[in-house]
């Protein structure tokens, strides 16, 4: 579920401003069109974030790696028209040295991290289109659609509509080369390229 919180005198907000106001009742609160959306996930979206997170968290852990994983940073974007947006992935990962070079500022990044994942919701096109071209703008390497309901339409599903885990990964020329999941197919990740994970592994939790 998606709503404005903007009150209707507030002027459109930059996304400094928008750090700066973010509500500190539950949900998660995106800038869009220079207004704060708030956005309530369902239980079993979280749940599938909270388990992406801790498996990213185990190959930290496991491999040695010096990545920072959470569900609660928020990004700057820009889409192909130049406006401002903050988004707030389900999952970021991001160095950890980058992350821990300014202790005291605000969970905010304005600079690319280097995985993010969305969890689908039944507002689809935002992740397959407005956030896959701010993501792809911003440069960063890895993003991941997970479409656990197979919400999406049938050109990015197929015929019969399956639940499909994407990945996106940014080439040479500064754009997104796709691959999709799902069943029992192993994930290839390039941020965690020894991880071990099925689509089905997900579903199942």
């Amino acid at each position: 579920m998606i709503t404005t919180i903007n009150k209707p005198e507030q002027k459109l907000l930059t996304f400094e401003q928008f750090i700066k106001q973010l509500p500190d009742e539950e949900g998660r609160y995106e800038l869009v069109n220079g207004e704060i959306m708030r956005t309530l996930a369902t239980r079993r979206h979280e749940d599938l974030a909270d388990f992406i997170i801790r498996q990213f968290d185990k190959e930290v852990e496991r491999a040695k790696l010096n990545y920072r994983v959470s569900g609660r940073i928020v990004i700057r974007t820009e889409n192909k028209e130049g406006k401002e947006r903050g988004r707030n992935p389900d999952v970021t990962v991001i160095d950890k040295t980058i992350w821990e070079a300014h202790p005291t500022a605000y969970s905010a990044l304005l600079d690319a991290p280097n995985l993010v994942v969305e969890v689908v919701s039944t507002n689809w096109e935002d992740d397959y289109v407005d956030k896959l071209e701010e993501y792809q703008l911003l440069g960063i390497p890895e993003y991941w659609i997970i479409d656990y309901e197979a919400i999406a339409s049938r050109s990015y599903l197929g015929n019969p509509k399956q639940p499909t885990v994407f990945v996106y990964t940014l080439q040479e020329d500064k754009t997104y080369a796709m691959k999709s999941y799902q069943n029992e197919s192993l994930i290839i990740s390039p941020t965690f390229p020894e991880l071990k994970l099925t689509p089905q592994q997900i579903w199942s939790i």
